[in-house]
């Protein structure tokens, strides 16, 4: 099965960090770009500044649940959505298509089984002609990350990230040229609003620095945006 995912960018949304964790690594694997969220209210921040092209979401979360959040997107928001639930009903597989959900897989489920369902549902969607293919590898002077695979090369070397510098790397990769808030950065990342965490946010920011930087202290591509936090300005 050699199904390009043609960039397509994807956000799983699941209150369970290991499912998240393992989903998201499979699906890199097989060439998307993947955005994760806890709960609907962390799902909710990224669409206000993120597109993506399919949405995974769990049924079970605390608070507002997979179907509850499934009806209210879709009041303004066209995009295929995917429901995972360990309840396999057929009463839950109609109360999922109903709230608006273009597939309904119960778990346990093959990997497998669950990127041929995207696949399916990618190729139903239009394509939109207009829309330019987001890039799959960003340059930074002799560094190049590859989005595809979250990873930084520097030539024909790999350049060790720590976890929090790989995800950072993925928030401004999934958006390059737009400036990211430290408040925004500190949620992804699970640390919390505390203006401590926004000042760890800072340092890891100068660690970064001093990996994709010539001169850390005068970046050049991790830019600080006055006011609105930070900005990844690849070549």
């Amino acid at each position: 099965m050699n199904i390009d995912p043609d960039g397509a960018h994807i956000l799983i949304i699941d209150d369970d960090e290991r499912i998240r964790t393992l989903l998201a690594k499979f699906m890199m694997k097989h060439g998307y770009l993947v955005s994760t969220a806890r709960d609907a209210a962390h799902a909710r921040r990224l669409l206000l500044g993120l597109e993506f092209d399919l949405l995974i979401i769990d049924v079970m979360m605390p608070g507002e649940d997979g179907f509850a959040l499934t009806r209210d997107l879709r009041l303004s928001l066209t995009t295929p959505i995917m429901l995972l639930t360990a309840r396999g009903e057929a009463e839950d597989r109609i109360k999922g298509l109903e709230a608006g959900a273009d597939d309904y897989l119960p778990k346990p489920f093959e990997p497998q089984e669950l990127l041929l369902r995207i696949n399916a549902i990618l190729r139903r969607v239009p394509k939109d002609l207009s829309k330019p293919t987001p890039p799959r590898t960003l340059h930074m002077g002799g560094f190049r990350y590859d989005i595809t695979r979250s990873e930084l090369w520097q030539g024909e070397k790999t350049v060790r990230l720590t976890a929090t510098e790989a995800a950072l790397m993925r928030v401004f990769a999934a958006s390059p040229n737009n400036a990211v808030s430290r408040k925004r950065l500190v949620e992804e990342l699970g640390q919390g609003d505390s203006s401590a965490n926004e000042r760890a946010i800072d340092v890891q920011i100068t660690r970064l620095r001093r990996k994709i930087e010539i001169d850390p202290k005068q970046p050049r591509y991790l830019q600080t945006v006055r006011g609105a936090g930070y900005m990844l300005a690849p070549d």
